[in-house]
């Protein structure tokens, strides 16, 4: 059985554990669309490098080829990284909730940065993809997405050092010393439990 003070926890961290999985379906299901519809997701690629071949490529077929298999190089990656990353934010988030000793704000902000930041830098990578033949390269396509690559990159590895911190102290604080878990964490005495029940009646 679960205990229900680690389900409250858990209920903390919801929004960036719902994140993480949304990462991993996107993963999972951008995967699933190469096997159903990897030739029209090519072909899409080629048409939007086609639509400025004599434009931003100068007429350069070969360039123009170039760019569209690196896009195709970096769905493989969109699909690699919801997947990888979505489930290692999930087990972060997971271990975060198991800890008694963070405070409520800390599990929130951070298991929002590994959700968000695991979303945000997988979708990068599908948006870049798309970018790049129409811009003559996946250079301009990444740094036109600048504003989203950065921030997720910047929210997943501060989670990760966040939690790998909370751990840390956690689980290598001296015996001696005690855990302080947060109020609602801790066990009601009976004297109160029963007062609470004087006062319902």
């Amino acid at each position: 059985m679960i205990p229900d003070d680690f389900t409250r926890r858990l209920r903390v961290c919801r929004w960036g554990a719902l994140l993480a999985l949304l990462t991993i379906l996107f993963g999972f299901g951008f995967g699933g669309a190469f096997g159903a519809f990897e030739e029209s997701m090519k072909q899409g690629l080629a048409d939007r490098a086609a639509a400025v071949l004599d434009t931003v490529y100068e007429g350069n077929a070969a360039k123009a080829k170039s760019v569209v298999d690196k896009s195709w190089v970096y769905y493989k990656r969109a699909h690699l990284h919801g997947g990888a990353i979505g489930a290692v934010a999930l087990g972060s988030i997971l271990l975060l909730a198991a800890l008694r000793s963070p405070p409520d704000p800390v599990r929130r902000g951070v298991s929002l940065g590994l959700g968000a930041g695991g979303l945000g830098y997988s979708v990068f990578w599908m948006l870049a993809a798309r970018a790049a033949p129409g811009l003559g390269g996946t250079g301009p396509a990444k740094e036109s997405l600048s504003w989203l690559a950065v921030p997720s990159a910047g929210l997943l590895l501060l989670g990760l050092v966040a939690v790998i911190g909370l751990t840390a102290i956690e689980l290598f604080r001296p015996a001696s010393t005690p855990l302080e878990p947060s109020a609602r964490d801790r066990p009601v005495s009976r004297s109160v439990q029963d007062a609470d029940d004087v006062k319902t009646l």
